[in-house]
């Protein structure tokens, strides 16, 4: 009978750091594609910023299909921040929760 509680809490134990290992994992790529996605804006930006200072003025009104997403500057940093931030707390949510699983008998 000590052999099945030790098996149960070890499985319990795989079960637990497979939960963290994947939150972790999900977190961290959430967190490259927003850094990606932020990138691409800012050379985006600045890819318009240069053509305007060339002065090509004919290939502007070409590009206004790609001016529509940015034609408002966000400032990219702040709903970053906020993500990371959301996504901290999701992972010391779900932390706190698998711990409350292994305490109790």
């Amino acid at each position: 009978m000590a052999d099945s509680r030790d098996r149960s809490s070890g499985s319990g134990s795989a079960v637990l750091v497979s939960a963290m290992a994947g939150a972790v994992l999900g977190a961290a790529g959430l967190g490259w594609w927003l850094l990606s996605e932020a990138d691409r804006r800012r050379q985006a930006q600045r890819h318009l910023r240069v053509l305007r200072q060339s002065g090509l003025q004919g290939l502007q009104s070409g590009l206004q299909g790609l001016q529509g997403g940015l034609a408002k500057p966000v400032p990219v940093e702040d709903p970053l921040r906020d993500r990371v931030q959301q996504l901290n707390q999701a992972i010391d949510d779900v932390r706190r929760q698998l711990e409350q699983l292994q305490t109790q008998p």
